[in-house]
């Protein structure tokens, strides 16, 4: 007879719903058949070539983004032989990266693409186990590396994350909304949904980024048949630390995903005006691989007028009562309780289960100051910071010092060749720009004006 699970599949959603903060679900998937996706066994069934990523091993104080990588198409059975390899004598696509040297990482391979002449192989993935009735691998993706593939410190724009750990172990680094200050967002290179942090979070440069000493880091290492819940815009910067691993991951989609939609086609239309533009400052690698290219202005504008009548629609049936309470966003049902959790509008909370089957991940050492909750809190800290450390402006400045101050993407002295400036004086680059225009609070301030001007000329 099989046991019963900790947790029935209305628990666990409601769980998923309303919780606020990172946790571990344990015996969840005991009985998944996607449990036995190990390398080998993947080996087996899938035999085309899959794109991996490389990477060098390094302790640099800075993010190896994926513009920065090298990538490969090789076949599981050759990515195995390589991690075996060990002293022989390296052949096939992996011959120029040895794996002591080398990390290697097959990411964000969507399932539904992989077994698509397989689709019995869809069922072995059982989130509705987890309240998500109907989803399986063909709503999730599938993650292989090996020890020292990560993946950057970044916060994903759209739904919360449910990543289920299959072979080896995984150490996730998280950090709250509340952070994003202390992490220095960035929207280069540009990936449609996902944030970027500049803060190399396991190797930081405080010098350079200061106010990470004040990040609030949650860490987890997650075993396999464990289940990792990721509440939305949390930051994570996750990197295997086995030697080889597989995971399986799943974004649950959110009603307030429809203004973040706003903020992303805002975002976008702003990155690719100013970096499509023919310009020497423009000559970096700005664009993510995993993007299929650059739209035009044109196709930008109209799918920022797609995502606000988007937006507007379903604000228009929520006000009509076509939507319950419980697929109301999160963020509207009141504020969160001591344990992480929402009130609801009568008071009523529900009781986090924490327990043997639910581990809350919980901070990994205590940050020396945190910012006071009803401040704009970047603003507040960014003008500090700018005010305290204000010069006399003919007082002398080392080039070491304009090259710290003028941003990780901005590597040019002004008026040297592929810069956009010339003369005496700090250069700021597009980048450097972009990186206030489209900060995670400036596109959300500026989207709520867009819904705000929106609701004023139709009602």
């Amino acid at each position: 007879i099989m046991a019963s699970k900790p947790f029935t599949p209305e628990e666990a959603r409601r769980i998923v719903q309303f919780l606020q903060k990172p946790a571990v679900f344990l015996n969840m998937t005991t009985d998944w058949p996607a449990l036995h996706w190990t390398v080998e066994h993947l080996s087996t069934g899938l035999t085309e070539r899959l794109r991996f990523r490389i990477g060098k091993r390094t302790e640099d104080m800075a993010p190896l983004f994926e513009t920065e990588c090298f990538y490969i198409e090789a076949t599981i059975k050759e990515f195995l032989s390589w991690t075996a390899s060990e002293d022989e004598a390296l052949v096939g696509p992996f011959s120029d990266y040895h794996c002591k040297e080398f990390w290697a990482y097959a990411d964000y391979k969507y399932i539904a693409q992989l077994f698509q002449d397989k689709p019995a192989m869809f069922q072995d993935v059982v989130w509705s186990d987890f309240g998500f009735s109907g989803r399986d691998g063909r709503d999730s993706t599938l993650w292989i590396g090996t020890q020292g593939a990560n993946t950057p410190c970044h916060l994903d724009s759209y739904g919360c994350n449910l990543v289920f750990q299959i072979q080896g172990r995984k150490r996730w680094h998280l950090f709250p909304p509340d952070d994003t200050h202390c992490l220095y967002p960035t929207r280069i290179p540009y990936e449609e949904s996902s944030v970027f942090s500049q803060v190399s979070v396991v190797q930081p440069d405080l010098k350079k980024f200061p106010a990470f000493r004040r990040a609030q880091a949650h860490t987890v290492t997650l075993q396999p048949g464990q289940v990792l819940f990721v509440p939305r815009h949390w930051w994570h910067y996750v990197e295997s630390v086995d030697p080889v691993t597989v995971s399986v991951n799943s974004w649950i989609e959110m009603d307030m995903d429809d203004e973040a939609r706003v903020g992303e086609a805002l975002t976008k239309t702003i990155v690719c005006a100013l970096k499509s533009a023919p310009s020497l400052d423009n000559n970096d690698r700005w664009l993510n691989p995993t993007e299929d290219g650059v739209s035009s202005h044109d196709e930008n504008m109209q799918y920022l007028n797609l995502a606000v009548k988007a937006c507007m629609d379903k604000r228009r049936d929520d006000t009509e009562g076509r939507v319950s309470l419980t697929d109301q966003p999160r963020a509207e049902l009141g504020k969160r309780d001591s344990s992480g959790l929402l009130k609801t509008p009568t008071s009523l909370s529900l009781a986090v289960p924490f327990g043997p089957h639910l581990i809350p991940v919980n901070l990994a050492h205590k940050p020396t100051y945190t910012c006071p909750k009803d401040t704009s809190c970047y603003w507040y800290n960014e003008l500090s910071r700018c005010q305290s450390t204000s010069r006399d402006e003919d007082e002398p400045r080392s080039d070491n010092e304009l090259h710290q101050r003028s941003g990780p993407h901005a590597h040019q002295e002004a008026g040297s060749p592929g810069t956009s400036g010339g003369g005496a004086g700090l250069h700021i680059s597009t980048n450097d720009m972009l990186q206030f225009l489209v900060h995670p609070d400036v596109i959300t301030l500026v989207t709520r004006l867009i819904m705000c001007r929106q609701r004023e000329l139709h009602s």
